[in-house]
């Protein structure tokens, strides 16, 4: 495995082969979350509070968790809030883009086809109007422009592209009895229930079973599972160690067996295939973002850091540095709920959590890149051996998807080392040198990419997502975080241990009922019931 020396390296000699190309980087920008801000938390220079005011209900981060609060307080009719927001933008993980091409995301682009225990995500996305007719009903229809359309995924492997993301073209009747073997068991898991009646693996996972047998999954690497389990084909450790880099940002020798079996085994996709079929927008889990501020236009202060909070018996006391206006308020709060990643708590909740670093470059280009042979340009394209996760498409979806000018979003967790020394190496890299990491990542399968590029923007993000590492997802430390009681409800996807949109819209919910319930409104629960 490469290591972090060789990394480094690789960047500075693609720099420098940037200053000396005949052919310059295309030019952009480098974007980031605002860890300058972020930082100012650490360092403490911050100004006391010059004024105090009052709020019913301060919602914490504007990500998917703070904005499905936000809704589910107006779908009861409460709208007595506002949402503190780091960032200059509201989004997460699903912040968006667009240029004069199309939307594109950069972070989370897609939503898999939520089972009957993401009730509050079928709920909301049939506000929406994607999800048709009854979301009670065993398999509810979805609009037809959100399903993702062929061809849906292809892998670039020896040279040309295969259909799908499996690894198997070519293998021999050994490697493809165990392919089928390892399909059959994410099968039989994604059926299993527990001693306790519940399914084995769901999402959210609050409704998954505690039967004991499955929590010791817990305990042990995802890796260590499979080789527990007599699998040693390399087709089913790449495309294991591809799922945890997809959705928890490291390796599979890092994180736990239950969260590895649990991408596999929770959704309706039982076909051994990373999905079966997802919802997808050009702007990626933007749209949701979009279409929630269209509809509510909730009342957001941005680029708003809570320095401190402190809770009372009657009420929270937070301290917010406003930068916009180089100043700080204190807000005395009925209730708070807390939908930042808990890195940025100013309860001291972050040293139990890891994160995984991310860059995300968005490729403008002036025509899609070239198929010279074998699968052709799909949604999701990945290169195999890659430290990359490859790139979708944003116009995939467009009616007028090919021919014509596109944008590329490609994805790169830093897995090399510790994510303490990703996030140095994030604050330390320019954009040119991610830029042409990219440009050399994909003139693999495409030769001709740079002279298509017209713009790279890069995206850094030193906490993309938390690592569920063995022991975290199931131990005492989350299980504290998550069941906390009081006048601060959590509504983040950390509290899960696991990134995915169905946590944070679950949790986000979860903390808006309780709110409501502690305010004497009334109001039917939208999560799942057993």
């Amino acid at each position: 495995m490469t290591d972090r020396r060789e990394f480094l390296a690789a960047g500075a000699a693609l720099a420098a082969a940037a200053c000396t190309r005949a052919t310059p980087t295309p030019p952009g920008e480098l974007l980031a979350t605002n860890h300058v801000l972020g930082h100012r938390l650490r360092d403490g220079n911050l100004p006391k509070a010059a004024e105090t005011r009052r709020a019913r209900v301060v919602i914490v981060g504007g990500g998917i968790g703070g904005l499905s609060a936000a809704w589910r307080l107006r779908r009861a009719g409460f709208s007595d809030f506002e949402i503190l927001e780091l960032d200059a933008r509201l989004g997460g993980n699903a912040r968006w883009d667009k240029n004069e091409i199309t939307a594109y995301p950069w972070g989370a682009h897609y939503v898999t086809l939520p089972t009957r225990e993401s009730r509050a995500t079928r709920l909301l996305l049939a506000e929406l109007g994607v999800l048709l007719g009854d979301p009670e009903s065993e398999s509810p229809r979805y609009e037809e422009r959100a399903l993702c359309a062929a061809p849906q995924e292809r892998l670039y492997r020896n040279g040309t592209w295969e259909e799908g993301l499996a690894p198997i073209a070519g293998l021999g009747a050994g490697e493809m009895d165990e392919w089928r073997r390892f399909q059959a068991r994410m099968l039989e898991l994604n059926r299993r229930k527990g001693r306790d009646g519940r399914r084995a693996f769901t999402a959210p996972l609050e409704f998954s079973s505690r039967d004991p047998e499955l929590l010791a999954l817990d305990s042990i690497p995802m890796e260590e599972w499979l080789r527990a389990e007599g699998y040693r084909s390399q087709a089913v450790h790449w495309l294991v160690d591809y799922a945890c880099r997809d959705d928890y940002g490291t390796s599979y020798l890092h994180v736990s067996a239950w969260a590895g079996i649990h991408y596999f085994a929770c959704r309706a996709s039982t076909s051994g295939e990373e999905r079966d079929h997802v919802l997808t927008w050009p702007e990626g889990n933007g749209f949701v973002v979009r279409s929630l501020m269209e509809r509510y236009k909730f009342p957001v202060t941005s680029r708003a850091l809570v320095f401190s909070l402190e809770e009372g018996a009657k009420g929270v006391k937070l301290a917010v540095f406003l930068a916009d206006e180089k100043r700080s308020v204190a807000i005395e709060a009925e209730h708070v709920i807390w939908a930042a990643p808990f890195a940025l708590s100013a309860r001291g909740a972050r040293g139990a959590i890891d994160y995984a670093p991310w860059v995300v470059a968005n490729l403008t280009l002036s025509e899609p890149p070239y198929v010279s042979h074998g699968a052709p340009l799909s949604w999701d394209n990945v290169i195999h051996d890659s430290r990359s996760l490859g790139y979708v498409v944003a116009t995939h979806q467009g009616l007028a998807s090919r021919p014509g000018p596109t944008v590329l979003t490609w994805y790169r967790p830093l897995t090399e080392g510790a994510p303490r020394a990703g996030r140095q190496q994030l604050l330390s890299t320019s954009r040119e040198a991610w830029a042409e990491m990219a440009l050399a990542d994909l003139a693999r399968p495409h030769p001709e990419i740079r002279s298509i590029t017209q713009r790279i923007d890069v995206f850094a993000n030193g906490h993309a997502m938390v690592v569920p590492r063995p022991g975290f997802i199931w131990g005492d430390a989350r299980r504290q975080l998550a069941e906390r009681r009081g006048r601060v409800h959590v509504a983040h996807s950390d509290a899960s241990g696991l990134s995915l949109f169905e946590e944070a819209n679950d949790r986000g919910v979860a903390a808006g009922e309780a709110v409501l319930a502690a305010l004497g409104v009334r109001t039917p629960t939208m999560r799942w019931t057993d």
